[in-house]
């Protein structure tokens, strides 16, 4: 027994440690995706909410860049390097609490094969990234203190606090506190007499004050729009359903989602061993919240991130359902969902560096590269380098000054452009748009000192997002002028084409409210 504890261990200490190894090399090695480097502006002008998010993932890139002194993409991600071998050690540990070891490293293992897990909130820096980290620390707390006939207070509060850091991090980390409540209404009643609940559900509440705060002296915008990305009373869209459905498949692996299906499956029929308490606090937690967002897809498109930190709970069920077979060799489920992510990790990499795999036919200039998805994550350091020629050539011509800054009209490329663009170059990128489409960059412009009537500006955009700046501002500058088109190749082969314009003298501010 002995010998097969130390054997799992070993195991285990090695899958944290290639895991990690791995991550760290794609987070410093793939450039930014167009969500990943907007949250770096969180972290570049932090506030105590913003208008997508809480504060929590800039205070993260904050935290582990040293305020911004180290800015490459791998100091930004490196928090979600961290985390996630954290919460890999978390799900183990729950794991084993749930029924063994070997529970515990299958549960771990599984989690690496989560391309939520692995890539979304292991490599990518996101909101998801602290999210998941306090969700399952606070699960863990509550796990702790709801198996025990006399908890010890610590656990408790500690599950009230990460809730609370969890929402910190993003609304949905509210959801827990549902399903602890779900869980002692329907198992446990006698938990609702004990006065420390609710000191835990008050530190909750503390933590939510600088949110709150800040969405009262902006008028509630943020929690505006994300009650405009959800309906309760609309005509239902299958299409919307099915794509959210398969999203959810894709993102946690179609091997471990299949196995989270046939564990629940075995938890309603009782064919369950181990801990009863933590596989009815799992369901009351995963399942509502999984039928929720399928229900919100009913009538709105929905991303299929947004429930994820369900199924990370469900891969504990799973752990325990594959645990329960004879032989100590690793099921082979087990093995392939891994072996999926690895493949996933490499073979995501090679495309977003090659594009060996076409995924884009069209041919016309403005439009190359609309379809590869790859090209968000490609492309903008080489960009940066062309266009640093384009504006030296455009200054010593009197073309255009090094004053001036670049606009556009929505949040990306913004945040791209100011990222791989003007901060090597000592510029101002500034939003030209209404609230809804530049988000954060409605307060940053503010911080920039705004944009300047009679003023000259950069205008870029890509053919992978084409916007013609004709259509969008023809009524705001004096004249629009091409300047450059600036084509990127990959492996020899155009990927994609910026167009540079000269938009001259700013003549109204009226997109700006």
């Amino acid at each position: 027994m002995t010998r097969v504890k130390n054997d799992i261990e070993k195991s285990f200490l090695a899958l944290l440690c290639i895991s990690f190894v791995a991550r760290l090399f794609a987070a410093a090695f793939v450039e930014f995706g167009n969500d990943e480097v907007y949250y770096w502006t969180y972290a570049l002008y932090p506030d105590l909410s913003h208008f997508d998010h809480p504060p929590m993932v800039g205070w993260m890139i904050q935290l582990f860049s040293l305020n911004l002194l180290f800015d490459s993409e791998l100091f930004i991600r490196l928090s979600s390097v961290i985390f996630m071998t954290i919460d890999t050690y978390i799900i183990y540990l729950i794991g084993k609490e749930a029924k063994d070891q070997r529970t515990g490293f299958y549960a771990a293992l599984l989690y690496t094969g989560s391309i939520y897990a692995f890539v979304i909130t292991g490599i990518f820096i996101m909101p998801d990234t602290p999210l998941s980290l306090f969700w399952l620390l606070a699960t863990l707390c509550a796990i702790r203190w709801l198996r025990n006939d006399n908890p010890d207070k610590k656990h408790i509060l500690l599950t009230g606090l990460f809730i609370g850091l969890a929402f910190l991090s993003k609304y949905t980390g509210v959801f827990i506190w549902a399903g602890i409540g779900l869980y002692i209404l329907v198992f446990d009643r006698k938990r609702l007499r004990n006065p420390w609940l609710y000191v835990a559900a008050l530190l909750t509440m503390v933590c939510t004050i600088p949110v709150l705060y800040w969405n009262w002296n902006n008028d509630f915008v943020s929690f505006g729009f994300h009650s405009e990305r959800v309906s309760l009373f609309s005509k239902p869209n299958m299409t919307y359903l099915g794509t959210e459905i398969g999203g959810e498949v894709l993102y946690n692996n179609p091997i471990n989602f299949v196995l989270a299906i046939v564990a629940t499956i075995y938890f309603f029929r009782g064919k369950l061993n181990g801990d009863k308490t933590i596989q009815r606090l799992i369901v009351c937690t995963a399942l509502p919240l999984i039928v929720l967002f399928w229900f919100f897809a009913l009538t709105r498109p929905t991303l299929p991130h947004w429930n994820s930190p369900a199924y990370n709970l469900l891969i504990i069920l799973s752990a325990i359902m594959l645990s329960g077979r004879d032989g100590q060799t690793t099921p082979k489920p087990v093995i392939a969902s891994v072996a999926m992510m690895a493949f996933v990790l490499v073979f995501g990499i090679i495309e977003i560096e090659t594009g060996f795999i076409p995924l884009d036919r069209h041919t016309e200039t403005e439009k190359t590269g609309r379809d590869d998805f790859t090209l968000d994550m490609y492309g903008w350091r080489k960009f940066s380098h062309e266009f640093e020629k384009t504006r030296q050539k455009a200054v010593s011509e009197g073309i255009m000054t090094e004053n001036n800054g670049i606009i556009a009209h929505k949040w990306f490329p913004l945040a791209n452009l100011d990222y791989y663009v003007a901060r090597p170059l000592g510029m101002k990128v500034l939003g030209l748009g209404t609230i809804e489409d530049i988000h954060k960059y409605h307060w940053i412009n503010e911080e920039r000192g705004g944009l300047k009537l009679g003023d000259d500006y950069w205008y870029i955009t890509d053919s992978h997002y084409y916007n013609d700046p004709q259509a969008l501002y023809n009524s705001y500058f004096d004249d629009i002028s091409l300047l450059d088109t600036i084509t990127i190749d990959r492996c020899g082969k155009p990927a994609k084409n910026f167009f540079v314009y000269k938009c001259t003298k700013l003549k109204k501010l009226s997109a700006i409210k």
